[in-house]
């Protein structure tokens, strides 16, 4: 899947629209607690800045409905933009309309304008042709570059492409050739890594991994579901008894494709996480958990088969905490899957938001070869779906 890239063509003195990420968590008063998305953003912005393009940026920012709510204003990403860039970074009033159209025209080679929230408009969700031909309509090319909603048909991501010349930037083009590479043509030994709470977000991404990696490797809550249809009691824990079916399908298929499914063998159990509750976390056999509590994480001996595992591996592809990772009690898992991961010379692809955080709070996240800033799109390409934001892309010839 070679994509056209910001490199394969002439940006000097064109408008051009770039389609960025900058969905970023705010603190109660309004300040940005973590600024990875901007971040990620710098190498494509950088970039058109040196060669001279008049650079528009455009993003999302949480979930105002269609509605001019300035509680989503973009106001706080342009003041952290502009720190890192080291310029000043207007913040355009809104994303379409007479005003926006003018500020365009002022734009001058190497200048940079950051758009309104466009989720302000309702016709952006809905990807409505012609709000996004009047975003189009701002730009002489379309660059987009947030992998993280290339998985919705929205008038941002999606739509525009059908009126301007359209290409990857730098962060899209990475995560689609290494998750492209993993996926298409893999060196082997290829482990995936799954967990998380259910079984039922990953069924796909499961189904699709077992036609292709040698080792599956099973934690979180979704381990709970593959015990129970191994015949284990697992007390309290979290449980889709309604997936067991779904799970003894999934071990019978792995079986017959000679792939290696493994669960934990023992985990950590306390009587519960809910308030008021105090967890007196230990280790107990996967055959002996009580009735009255509940697994909240991969135990220590499975912590260390699963890392052994690791070693050996040259494609690794982690998605999903193995055990309850906010709480520290029940991080160790996820914890000791990341050193290991970081010391794997494998190919390694990280995604979601929890093993992400661990190889980020271990500070091994420099061992990682890609730190995938999808969510939903790191899943559906890992189930290997068609993603809208990138089928619209220009192929490379």
């Amino acid at each position: 899947m070679k994509k056209m890239s910001v490199k394969d063509v002439d940006v000097r003195d064109k408008r051009v629209l770039v389609r960025v990420d900058f969905n970023v968590p705010l603190s109660e008063g309004g300040q940005i607690t973590d600024d990875t998305r901007i971040r990620a953003a710098l190498p494509t912005v950088q970039y058109l800045e040196r060669e001279g393009a008049k650079v528009i940026l455009a993003s999302h920012f949480g979930r105002p409905k269609g509605q001019r709510n300035l509680k989503y204003s973009l106001k706080p990403v342009a003041e952290r933009l502009a720190e890192l860039l080291g310029h000043p970074v207007p913040l355009a009033a809104d994303c379409v309309g007479d005003e926006v159209r003018d500020a365009v025209a002022k734009l001058q080679p190497g200048e940079v304008l950051l758009l309104e929230n466009v989720r302000f408009h309702p016709e952006e969700e809905r990807n409505d042709p012609a709000f996004a031909r009047e975003l189009a309509s701002l730009a002489d090319l379309y660059v987009n570059d947030a992998f993280g909603t290339a998985h919705r048909a929205h008038a941002s991501t999606e739509g525009v492409a059908h009126y301007i010349p359209a290409v990857a930037g730098f962060l899209m083009q990475k995560e689609v050739e290494v998750m492209g590479k993993a996926l298409e043509a893999p060196e082997h030994p290829f482990m995936a890594i799954i967990g998380g709470a259910k079984v039922s977000d990953k069924i796909g991404v499961i189904e699709n991994l077992l036609a292709k990696v040698d080792v599956l490797l099973i934690g979180g809550g979704m381990a709970n579901t593959f015990l129970r249809a191994q015949g284990y009691s697992v007390g309290k824990s979290l449980l889709e008894e309604d997936k067991v079916p779904l799970a003894q399908d999934l071990m019978a298929k792995a079986k017959a494709k000679g792939v290696s499914l493994e669960l934990p063998t023992d985990v950590v159990v306390a009587p519960g996480l809910g308030e008021g509750v105090t967890p007196t976390p230990r280790a107990v056999a996967v055959s002996d958990i009580p009735a009255e509590e509940m697994a909240l994480d991969i135990g220590p001996a499975s912590a260390e088969r699963f890392a052994s595992r690791v070693a050996p591996a040259r494609t690794i592809v982690w998605n999903g905490p193995l055990g309850v990772f906010e709480n520290p009690a029940f991080a160790k898992g996820t914890e000791r899957m990341a050193q290991a991961v970081a010391e794997s010379p494998a190919l390694s692809i990280v995604g979601g938001g929890d093993s992400v955080a661990a190889v980020r709070r271990m500070g091994v996240a420099d061992r990682i070869t890609h730190i995938s800033t999808g969510g939903g799109a790191s899943l559906e390409f890992l189930e290997g779906k068609t993603l809208p934001g990138v089928a619209a892309l220009k192929d490379r010839a």
